[in-house]
């Protein structure tokens, strides 16, 4: 079946709509470094370790409920789990803003990771029963594009509110568009192409002959575990890591280390902090097209752009906090490469395992990627505050990226007749 007969209509009625709510999903949980860096910190008297934990425990929520949620995903809808998801974290995230008590606070911050968790890999689960291989890639750059796109607008907006409202007005605003959007979710998507009404028949068998045309070049796994001990799988949830050590470590800290080391206001701050998300949003776009033209060079696209990001970041350490410019751009480099080859990344395990397993192999890999954001988030808030700045933080995220390149680079090439064991990110696999 060829691409060019399968409807373009999928992607201009529900490419925006995954855009928006992993838009809103983002903006939610990366706020809480511009209400750090605007007062949240003095006003409820945290230290260093108080303040780093209220951001990782975010990312301890996220981590449990990953697998469960794309279990239900596939069984049942991602749809109406997704629905309920965007009227949870609302609430949760407008909380932020109203409650003073720190030990609630952690609370509703490790609530809304719980909430969140199930909205990754229930979207891509989603993506897959509607998009095939040879557009994958370009699907799940645009859902997680919704990332730097939003941390790009939210670090300016986040900033205009915070100098209106102060931070307790930023939490609150921030989180109601998730709980309206939650009702035209509902009412735009489908979970499958067969229960759409603005395609036709023909339309409809057109995608799923093409779906069902890769299940067929994939080899059988029976169940979960062996999906979860298969060669590719955990080497790749190992990967995603240390990868998201160095991302989240970079999102939740950038402005309150642009804030110090420049030493300007709440809004320069966040006008300087979105600068590296306009680059990594130009190069994930880039890079999903290129490697949806070859997907065999998926794996190489990865550890490439992580390569280039963590030596950006030692480059940055070695400059020092003297010389913010040359730091600053090396930053928004650091920024930009990291975020480059995540919907190539996304694409790589539906490459290798068939749909029974795929996504819930998915939820493992990004709930290995929540630990990372979490030991990211703690320690690099910790070690700014510790050292009384970044640099410490720098070394710390390089060296991050560069046992993510490592591992990426020791997931193996299929050999002739070989299985999931051996294959490379990329290719699929013969019966």
């Amino acid at each position: 079946m060829e691409q060019q007969s399968l409807p373009g209509s999928r992607w201009s009625r529900l490419i925006p709509v995954i855009f928006i709510t992993y838009s809103l999903a983002y903006l939610d949980r990366s706020n809480y470094g511009l209400g750090a860096a605007g007062g949240l910190k003095q006003a409820l008297h945290m230290n260093a370790a108080s303040s780093s934990l209220l951001a990782s425990l975010f990312f301890l929520g996220y981590f449990f409920f990953q697998v469960p949620g794309a279990h239900y995903a596939k069984k049942y809808s991602a749809k109406r789990l997704v629905f309920w998801a965007l009227i949870l974290w609302g609430i949760f995230a407008s909380l932020q803003g109203v409650i003073t008590n720190l030990p609630l606070l952690y609370v509703d911050r490790f609530l809304l990771g719980v909430v969140e968790s199930v909205v990754m890999p229930a979207m891509l689960i989603f993506i897959s029963h509607w998009f095939t291989n040879g557009e994958r890639s370009r699907a799940n750059t645009f859902l997680i594009l919704g990332n730097p796109i939003t941390v790009l607008w939210m670090s300016v907006i986040s900033g205009y509110l915070i100098q209106w409202f102060h931070w307790q007005g930023m939490f609150v605003i921030e989180g109601v568009p998730s709980i309206i959007w939650a009702f035209i979710w509902w009412a735009v998507v489908k979970d499958k192409p067969e229960e759409s009404r603005w395609l036709s028949a023909a339309e409809k068998q057109a995608v799923a002959a093409a779906l069902a045309a890769e299940q067929a070049g994939i080899t059988p796994v029976r169940n979960y575990r062996e999906a979860f001990t298969s060669r590719p799988v955990v080497l790749l949830s190992l990967q995603y890591f240390f990868w998201s050590i160095g991302v989240y470590g970079f999102v939740l800290w950038l402005p309150s280390m642009i804030k110090a080391a420049s030493h300007v206001g709440i809004v320069s701050t966040g006008w300087l902090s979105s600068v590296p998300y306009l680059l990594a949003a130009i190069l994930m776009m880039i890079t999903s097209f290129l490697t949806d033209r070859r997907p065999s060079t998926r794996k190489a696209y990865v550890w490439v752009s992580l390569l280039v990001g963590a030596v950006a970041f030692y480059l940055s350490y070695v400059s020092g906090s003297g010389h913010f410019t040359t730091s600053f751009i090396l930053l928004v480099i650091a920024g930009g490469a990291m975020y480059a080859p995540y919907g190539p990344f996304f694409a790589i395990v539906p490459d290798l395992l068939p749909s029974n397993v795929a996504g819930v192999a998915m939820a493992l890999i990004n709930c290995m990627g929540a630990l990372g954001s979490f030991v990211g988030s703690y320690f690099v808030g910790y070690l700014n505050n510790v050292t009384g700045g970044p640099n410490a933080s720098y070394i710390f995220m390089a060296l991050s990226l560069v046992v993510a390149v490592l591992l990426t680079m020791a997931v193996r090439a299929r050999k002739p007749g070989a299985g999931i064991e051996q294959t490379m990110p990329g290719q699929q696999i013969s019966k």
